[in-house]
């Protein structure tokens, strides 16, 4: 997760935890210990993410100046744009070598600090650091939101709406298009990140949610108290599947109604939650995909 980018903190922790690596995996700080690719210690999009953007560059709007370019392209002034676009990817490689030796450094700085500790304390210390994270121990989608739809009063037919989303809410649900997002199922709850940002936009424990689906192998809906949420991505089996596990281990734990006699049996009954896990939307509803074996 940390090397994938699915652990947003600062520089400095991810620092920390590379150097955390290098102890559990060589002991203590050696210039003859084997060394692994600071790929395999730190996020490579981190260093990606301090090299200067590509210039812009505007589009042609004529047809005329579309044909002038590329005759121009296919002569004297292509040869010219291809040898600039290959000094820049040059000096972005030397740069890319430079952050990458600084933050080596500062790793191999850090490491030499942990002279003495342990391969079990410095796991346990790597473990603690990522376990900061509220997201830790959920699976993490990479999705697209592409609209939210309130449920109570809809007209039927009526068209899904871009959501916006704000910090710890799903209030505005007029925006300006699909936002991609973290989708993060876990044992208790589910939430939106916005990537890269260590606190949910929004987090919903499963009582909230009323029912889920999917109308395609893209496509995913859920469906939380007073809206639908549609997702676009790639791992719609995946995500219904967690739900379904995640929502049976919690419906194994649910109370038993006083007025049920002992002989009836658990599966005619509706999954509910216990009352004191958090207040229920409803009955939990999942609807197959369509033109899928899910159950």
């Amino acid at each position: 997760m940390v090397l994938r980018g699915y652990v947003p903190t600062s520089e400095e922790t991810l620092q920390t935890l590379a150097a955390l690596r290098l102890q559990s995996l060589n002991s203590d700080f050696s210039t003859h210990a084997p060394f692994p690719r600071l790929e395999e210690l730190f996020p490579p999009h981190v260093l990606h993410a301090r090299l200067p953007p590509p210039p812009h560059q505007p589009p042609t709007k004529c047809r005329g100046a579309r044909l002038r370019a590329g005759l121009l392209a296919g002569g004297i002034w292509g040869q010219a744009l291809a040898k600039q676009r290959a000094e820049r990817d040059q000096r972005l490689r030397g740069r890319l070598r430079e952050e990458g030796a600084s933050t080596m450094a500062a790793i191999v700085e850090k490491w030499k600090l942990l002279q003495g500790m342990g391969r079990p304390e410095a796991m346990a210390a790597y473990v603690a650091l990522v376990r900061e994270w509220p997201g830790f121990g959920s699976t993490l989608f990479d999705v697209d939101l592409h609209a939210v739809r309130p449920r109570v009063g809809v007209v039927q037919g009526q068209p899904w709406q871009w959501a916006t989303l704000t910090p710890l809410s799903l209030q505005s649900p007029v925006g300006s298009g699909p936002q991609r997002l973290w989708l993060s199922i876990g044992a208790k709850a589910v939430s939106l990140y916005k990537p890269g940002e260590p606190e949910p936009l929004d987090s919903f424990c499963y009582g909230r949610i009323s029912s889920f689906g999917a109308s395609d192998s893209s496509t995913f809906r859920l469906s939380v108290e007073d809206r639908d949420l549609l997702f676009e991505t790639s791992q719609v089996d995946e995500i219904a599947q967690l739900l379904n596990t995640y929502l049976a281990s919690a419906g194994a734990q649910r109370l038993p109604r006083p007025q049920e006699p002992p002989t009836s049996h658990p599966s005619l009954e509706p999954t509910v939650l216990p009352q004191g896990l958090c207040p229920l939307a409803g009955p939990w509803q999942h609807r197959p995909p369509v033109g899928s074996s899910h159950s």
